[in-house]
Parts: C-alpha cells; structure tokens; sequence
C-alpha cells in the first residue's frame, strides 16, 4: 500500500497481466548462501539436543494460535467494521509484557532457536518474493529508512538488504522478544556495510524515542498480525504505522484463509480512513489545508490488487494468496522433516 498521491509509474494491471506476475511465483527460490551459514552457525553455536522436539512444539504452538484466532467471538469484527473508530480508544496496545496478545506466543530462547532452524528460511523468501515486487512495480523507489514491526529474527531485514542491497540506512526494528532481538544481531554480526540499526521493544517505546523524523520510507509487518488475537488490536497497530509511513506499507500473512481474511479486513480500514480524511478535507474552506490534502491524503493499493476498489474475493469463498516454492536448507531437512511441502504460501498488501 502506497501513502499520497499515485505515482504515473505505479501501473494499473489488468487479470492477464496479473495472472503472467502470479506464475512468476512457481520457481523454486534458493536461499541466499550468506544466510544459509548464518543459521546453520547460529543452531551449532546453541548445540541442542532436543532441536526436533522444540521445532514440534512451535509448529504446535503456532496450530493453537491460529485455532484460537478462528475462535474468537464474531461481533466483534462486526462491530469494528460498522465503526472502525470504535475501539481506538480504549484497546489493548501490543506490550512486551504480554507479547502478541492473551493468547499470543511467547518466544523465548527455546522458541527462538526453533523458529531460526524450522521457519526462517520459508518466511525470508515470501518477505524475499514480496519486495521484489514492490522493487518490480515501483522501480524509482528505493528505501533509505525502514520500520519492521515483529521483526522477530530479521527475515525482513535480511530480504531487504538482498532486494535493496546499497540503499538501506537506518533500520528501526519493532519486536518484543529480547531472545529473538538477540538471534537477529547474532545472525547478521558477519555482515559488512550494515545500516544504522535500533532495536525497540514496543511501537511506545519507538514513538517515544522518534520525536521528530517519524517517517518511514518503507513499513514492513509480515507473519506478525495474526497472532495479535482481535480485530480491534490489529487495526489500532496498523493505524499507527500507517501514520509512521512516509511511502510504503507491506503487510504480509500466511497464505490461508484466515491469513487473507486479516489482509483483507485491513486493507479496507485504511482505505476508508483515507477517504474519510479526503472528504473531510474537501470541505474545509481554507485552501492551505486543500493544498495539504493533495500532498499528505489517501492511499493506493500497489499490490496485489489492480484497484482501490472492494476487493471482488469477498464473500465468495476465495481468498487471496500466492505460493512461493523453496529449495529446503539442510536446517530444515534436518529438523522438519521432508514431509513437509516445500511450498511458502502468503497473503500480502502493499
């Protein structure tokens, strides 16, 4: 999702040219070999006995997150999307001391260590698969300051530096897990010519760092949202890094159904806060003000819609995903198993 005005580049594609992007996603993607021996160094460094029973119980894990997501009470939703302001107020705000929610996932060092040898690679190519979209369909653009929120073990950062590998200056990382904090700087400590990198705890504790100069040239949150349990959470953190967005917001989910349907209720939101800000805008009388609408107002879908319209998926039993085929990494054969289908599948606005 792009912030202000359209940009004449950004092109509106058709179904064919749509359709002629999406096979593009059928090659099978190798990960880089620079990240390939950051984990594999990582996992020997830890030197567990147990890896395989702890990447069976996060996988677990992340099954009972999502069952319980899919439980929650559907007035709820309802509620937010007759009156998105709503909850704005008065909702829970995603605390370090509560991770990702009541019923959210705790990553300690146990879980951290699993998550680097079983899901890091698959997420790396879907955020991987992504920006070489945004890079793809907005070739002018090039990041210099970035926000990853949840950025866990920094599959994010490292996708980034493979799509963008000379722009990149400042790195702001969001994530509440001291244990993943410290995976990620483990995993990057034998890069050279690395960005300025911060790390914070919570959106607080950035907001109230970045005073002046709040602005992001490009806002990533991938495999993050769905596990904040409500609606009204979600929409809360993704107002606020909409407005922490100067260009570019990427939201990425996992390619199921309820995955497309987070993707989908947000991408809604914001399009109809813009529009509300448009119009109420339009009417004031002063013309400096209308001057900054055409500046500072609205959005546009880049990806993966041809539109800012109703998304036509909904209520149809469809939902909007891509698969990204990967070639598995010794760390996953070796913890994961080879029943597992090689295929990363993603939900995803930009």
């Amino acid at each position: 999702m792009m912030s202000g005005p359209l940009s004449e580049t950004v092109q509106r594609f058709t179904a064919e040219t749509l359709k002629a992007a999406s096979k593009q996603s059928k090659g099978c993607y190798v990960i880089p070999i620079r990240l390939r021996r950051a984990i594999k160094h990582f996992i020997r460094d830890q030197q567990d006995q147990h890896m395989k029973r702890k990447v069976a119980r996060l996988s677990e894990s992340f099954n009972n997150i999502k069952d319980a997501n899919m439980q929650l009470v559907a007035s709820t939703a309802r509620e937010i999307i007759e009156d998105p302001f709503k909850y704005v107020g008065c909702s829970k705000r995603w605390k370090i001391e509560s991770s990702y929610g009541d019923i959210g996932l705790k990553y300690r060092d146990e879980q951290t260590i699993a998550y680097v040898a079983s899901r890091m690679p698959a997420v790396f190519s879907a955020c991987h698969r992504v920006l070489t979209e945004v890079k793809r369909r907005i070739p002018e653009f090039s990041p210099k300051r970035v926000l990853d929120f949840g950025a866990g073990t920094g599959s994010g950062f490292w996708a980034m530096r493979e799509v963008w590998p000379n722009s990149l200056e400042k790195v702001n990382i969001v994530e509440p897990s001291q244990s993943m904090q410290r995976a990620g700087l483990s995993l990057i400590k034998d890069l050279k010519n690395l960005p300025l990198i911060k790390s914070y705890g919570s959106l607080q504790a950035l907001t109230q760092d970045i005073k002046t100069d709040r602005k992001h040239d490009l806002v990533i949150a991938s495999y993050v949202l769905g596990e904040i349990p409500t609606l009204k959470d979600r929409i809360t953190i993704v107002r606020q890094l909409w407005d922490l967005t100067q260009d570019v917001l990427v939201l990425m989910e996992p390619g199921t159904p309820h995955g497309a349907n987070i993707i989908s209720q947000l991408r809604s939101h914001i399009l109809w806060m813009e529009k509300r800000k448009s119009r109420k805008l339009a009417k004031t009388p002063n013309h400096a003000c209308k001057d900054l609408m055409t500046h500072k107002c609205g959005a546009h879908i880049v990806a993966p819609c041809p539109h800012d319209g109703a998304c036509p998926l909904d209520n149809t039993g469809k939902y909007c995903h891509f698969v990204q085929r990967l070639q598995r990494t010794t760390t996953q054969l070796a913890y994961k198993g080879l029943q597992i289908d090689p295929n990363s599948t993603c939900s995803c606005l930009k």
